[in-house]
C-alpha cells in the first residue's frame, strides 16, 4: 500500500506558517539595506512589494486548490510548463529556500548577541539541527511549534508598533524620495524577498485539511496582513530616529525600540527577532524538504527522497538532505549574498507561476480548482510584466546566480530525469495545438485561393543540368505534369549547359552536341505522350545555377522541378549548385530524387518532425488527386513520448484530412525511425534551407526504393528560425 502524508495542518497552522515564514529577515534585517537605497521611501516599497507578490498568490491559491499535493511550486510549474521547467523550479526554490532558512538563522543571531557574548555560527548550526529534528518528528508537531512562535512574535512587534508610533517624527521622513523611482524598485526589489514565503503553505497543501478553503484563505489573509504589519513597522522604525542611523545596522529594529520603548523595548524586539527569525527558518526547512520529495515521486530525483518514515509519517531522506545543505551553508558560505541570488530566482518562479495557470486554463489537462483566481488573465499579466521588471533591478551577480541555478538543474534534468519521464506540460500542448491552428489555416487559404500552379504563374520549369536517359526525364515529366495539368498550366524543359568561363557563349551556343540531339529527341517523344503543353531547348552559360535563376524569373515560373542526387564530396564542402538556386529562385523548387514515376497510388507525405508544410501538402494533394492515388499523413514518434502528444497530432492530422482534395489516412508510427509505411511510391518532405556549406538539408535522411520529393517553398511562405525551433520543440 502506497503511503501518503497526513492532513492534520488546519487553518490556524497554515497561517501560521505563512506569516511565519514572511516574518523574519525580511523586517528584522533588510530595512536597513533597503533604507540606504531609497531612504523614508523604503515605506513605499514595502507596500509596492507586497502589491506585486499578489497575482502570485492568487495563481498559487488556484493550483494548489486543484492541486493539493507536496510540492507546491514545483508540482504547478511541472505539470503546467512541463519537466524541464519543473526541474528548474524544484532545484531552484528548493535552493533558494535553504539560502533563506540558513539566513534567518546567521541574521536572527546579532540580536541575540545584544544579550549574550555568543559565537553567531555555533549557535546557528545548533538551532539548525534543533529545527531538522523537530521537523522529522512531523508535520503536526511543525505546525504546533508554528503557531506558538508566530503568536509571541506578533504580540511583541505589536507592542513595538503600538508603543512607538506616538514619538515618530514628520521631520524623519524628509526628504521622502530619495534615491527617487530608480532607488525605489531597486528597494522593493530587494525587499520582495520578504513577501516570498507567503506562498510556502502551498508546498505542503498535501498535509492540511480542507485545502480548497484554507489554502486560499491562508495565502491571501496572510499576505494582507503582514503588508500592514510590515508597512507599519517600517514606518515607525524611520519616524523615530534620526536619517541614517539604522541604515546597514545589523539590528535595526532593536535601534528603532531602544529609542522609544528603552531597554524594555529591546528585550522584546530581541526576543521577536530570533522567534521571528527561527520560525523563518523553520517554514523554510519543512517546505524545502517537499521539493526533492516531490520531484521523487515524479521520477525527477532518485527514488530515495519519496520515502516516508513508518513511524512519524515524514520524508526523513529529504529533510535529512535540506538539512545537511543548511548546515553547510551556515559553516562555509556567506549566506547574504547567496539568499540575494536566490531571491532573484524566486521573483523567476513566481513568473512562471502566474504562466503555468494560463497554460492549466487553456489546456486539456483535467483542471479543476476550488478556487479560481479573480481578474484572470490580467492579474497573471501583471505579476509576469512586475515580476521581469524586478528582476532587472536586481544587479547582474544575482542575475548571473540565478542562471547558474538554471544550467544546473537542466543538465539534470537531462542526464538524471529525461531517460526516466514520458509525460510533458500543459503548456507544452496549448502551445502545440495553436501552432498547429495557425499552420492549418495557412493551409487552407493556400489550398482555397492558390493551386500549385497559379501562385507564381502557369508554367513549370523542369531544369536538366546533366545529361538525363529517356526513363529519368519522363519520371521527371509526368510528376511536373500532375502538377501543372489540374489549371492547363504547361512545361518548359531546359537542359542548362554550362561551359567553361574562358569559352565565347555564342560559339558554344552554335555547336549542337550529340546530347543536345539526343535531348531534343526524347523530350519530343515524351511531350506527345504527355496531355499538357510542352515547350523545351536548351540555354548555354558560365555558370549553371544563375541561369536557371534567371530564367525562372524571366518567365514568371511557379515551381522549378529538377533532379538532385546525393551530394558528392566536393558538394558538400563546397555547396551544390542546385542549393543555390534553391535559396534565390523566385518561385517554390521541387527537388527530386529520382527512382522512377508512374501514376503513384501511395503518396507519403512526411512531416520531418514538425506540422505538415502547406506548399509540401498542396504538392502531395496535387499529386494524388490527378493519380488517383491516396496521400498518408505520416509522423515519426519515438518511443517514450506522451500519449497527450499523440492525440493533438492525431487530431491535427484528422483536421487537415479534411483540407485535402484527395483520400487520406494517417498514421502516426511510435518508433525511432522507419516510414513504416507498406509500399511507399513517392515520398514527399519538406526542406529548410540554410546558410550553412550548401544552404539546403535534403542529403541522405532516408533509405526508402522509392521517388523522394523535397519541397522548398518561396522565400515568402518560409518560416523564420524561430518558427522553426518551436515546431520542433512542441511538434
Amino acid at each position: 500500500m502506497v503511503k501518503t502524508l497526513e492532513r492534520d495542518l488546519g487553518l490556524g497552522a497554515v497561517f501560521a506558517i505563512s506569516i511565519g515564514a514572511m516574518i523574519g529577515s525580511g523586517i528584522f534585517i533588510l530595512p536597513a539595506l533597503a533604507l540606504k537605497i531609497a531612504g523614508p521611501a523604503v515605506i513605499f516599497a514595502y507596500l509596492l512589494a507586497g502589491v506585486l507578490v499578489v497575482p502570485a498568490a492568487l495563481s498559487k491559491s488556484e493550483m494548489a486548490t486543484a492541486m493539493p499535493e507536496a510540492g507546491g511550486t514545483y508540482i504547478y510549474i511541472e505539470r503546467g510548463m512541463g519537466p524541464i521547467l519543473g526541474t528548474i523550479a524544484g532545484v531552484g526554490t528548493w535552493f533558494s529556500l535553504s539560502f533563506k532558512s540558513a539566513l534567518a538563522l546567521v541574521g536572527g543571531v546579532p540580536y541575540l548577541v545584544l544579550l549574550f557574548d555568543l559565537p553567531v555560527k555555533p549557535v546557528a548550526l545548533g538551532l539548525a539541527a534543533f529545527l531538522i529534528l523537530v521537523n522529522m518528528l512531523g508535520a503536526k508537531q511543525t505546525g504546533r511549534l508554528q503557531v506558538g512562535i508566530v503568536v509571541i512574535m506578533l504580540a511583541a512587534l505589536g507592542w513595538f508598533v503600538a508603543g512607538s508610533a506616538g514619538s515618530t517624527q514628520t521631520t524623519n521622513y524628509e526628504p521622502f524620495f530619495v534615491g527617487g523611482l530608480e532607488g525605489l524598485l531597486a528597494a522593493t526589489g530587494l525587499v520582495f524577498v520578504s513577501y516570498a514565503g507567503v506562498t510556502k503553505v502551498a508546498s505542503v497543501a498535501e498535509e492540511v485539511e480542507d485545502p480548497g478553503k484554507n489554502i486560499p484563505l491562508g495565502i491571501l489573509g496572510s499576505l494582507a496582513f503582514t503588508t500592514l504589519l510590515y508597512v507599519a513597522i517600517v514606518a515607525v522604525m524611520v519616524g523615530v530616529t534620526e536619517a541614517g542611523s539604522i541604515a546597514g545596522s545589523d539590528t535595526p529594529v532593536a535601534v528603532a525600540a531602544e529609542a522609544t520603548l528603552g531597554q524594555a523595548g529591546v528585550w522584546a524586539v530581541i526576543g521577536a527577532a530570533i522567534l521571528a527569525l527561527v520560525s523563518t527558518a523553520n517554514a523554510g526547512v519543512l517546505s524545502s524538504s517537499r521539493y526533492p520529495f516531490a520531484m521523487s515521486r515524479d521520477k525527477l530525483a532518485p527514488p530515495s527522497f519519496a520515502t516516508i518514515n513508518d513511524r512519524f509519517g515524514t520524508p526523513v531522506s529529504a529533510i535529512t538532505l535540506t538539512g545537511v545543505v543548511v548546515l553547510l551553508l551556515i559553516a562555509f558560505v556567506p549566506i547574504l549574498e547567496i539568499a540575494k541570488l536566490a531571491s532573484a530566482f524566486q521573483i523567476l518562479v513566481f513568473v512562471l507561476v502566474n504562466l503555468a495557470v494560463v497554460a492549466f486554463r487553456h489546456g486539456a489537462a483535467d483542471y479543476e480548482p476550488v478556487f479560481e483566481s479573480p481578474l484572470y488573465p490580467w492579474m497573471q499579466g501583471f505579476g509576469v510584466i512586475s515580476g521581469l521588471l524586478l528582476l532587472t533591478q536586481m544587479g547582474l551577480v544575482p542575475l548571473v546566480g540565478a542562471a547558474i541555478i538554471i544550467v544546473g538543474s537542466i543538465i539534470w534534468y537531462i542526464v538524471y530525469a529525461r531517460p526516466r519521464i514520458e509525460r510533458e506540460g500543459v503548456a507544452t500542448d496549448v502551445v502545440r495545438r495553436r501552432v498547429g491552428k495557425n499552420v492549418l489555416a495557412e493551409t487552407e487559404t493556400l489550398m482555397t485561393g492558390e493551386s500549385v500552379t497559379e501562385r507564381n504563374g502557369n508554367e513549370i520549369l523542369v531544369a536538366l543540368t546533366r545529361d538525363v536517359e529517356l526513363e529519368r526525364e519522363r519520371s521527371l515529366l509526368r510528376l511536373a505534369a500532375d502538377l501543372a495539368r489540374p489549371d492547363d498550366g504547361r512545361l518548359i524543359v531546359v537542359r542548362f549547359d554550362e561551359v567553361p568561363d574562358q569559352a565565347p557563349l555564342d560559339h558554344a551556343a552554335e555547336v549542337q552536341s550529340p546530347a543536345d540531339v539526343r535531348f531534343e529527341e526524347q523530350t519530343d517523344t515524351l511531350a506527345d505522350e504527355l496531355d499538357v503543353e510542352v515547350e523545351y531547348g536548351e540555354i548555354v552559360s558560365h555558370d549553371t545555377k544563375r541561369a536557371i535563376v534567371n530564367f525562372a524569373s524571366e518567365r514568371d515560373v511557379s515551381a522549378v522541378v529538377a533532379e538532385h542526387e546525393r551530394l558528392r564530396l566536393r558538394s558538400r564542402l563546397l555547396a551544390d549548385p542546385i542549393d543555390w538556386v534553391v535559396r534565390h529562385a523566385p518561385c517554390d523548387v521541387l527537388l527530386v530524387e529520382n527512382r522512377g514515376y508512374d501514376r503513384p497510388q501511395q503518396v507519403v507525405l512526411s512531416s520531418e518532425g514538425g506540422p505538415y508544410d502547406p506548399t509540401t501538402v498542396a504538392v502531395a494533394d496535387a499529386i494524388a488527386r490527378e493519380t488517383g492515388g491516396r496521400v498518408t499523413l505520416q509522423f515519426s514518434m519515438a518511443d517514450g513520448q506522451s500519449n497527450q502528444r499523440q492525440q493533438t497530432i492525431e487530431e491535427y492530422q484528422a483536421e487537415l484530412a479534411e483540407l485535402l482534395s484527395a483520400s487520406v489516412s494517417a498514421n502516426v508510427v511510435r518508433s525511432d525511425g522507419g516510414d513504416n509505411i507498406p509500399n511507399p511510391e513517392v515520398v514527399i518532405r519538406r526542406g529548410v534551407v540554410t546558410r550553412v556549406w550548401g544552404g539546403s538539408d535534403s542529403q541522405e535522411r532516408t533509405a526508402v526504393d522509392c521517388t523522394e520529393v523535397t519541397v522548398y517553398p518561396h522565400e515568402s511562405r518560409r518560416p523564420g528560425l524561430l518558427r522553426r525551433l518551436v515546431d520542433r520543440i512542441v511538434f
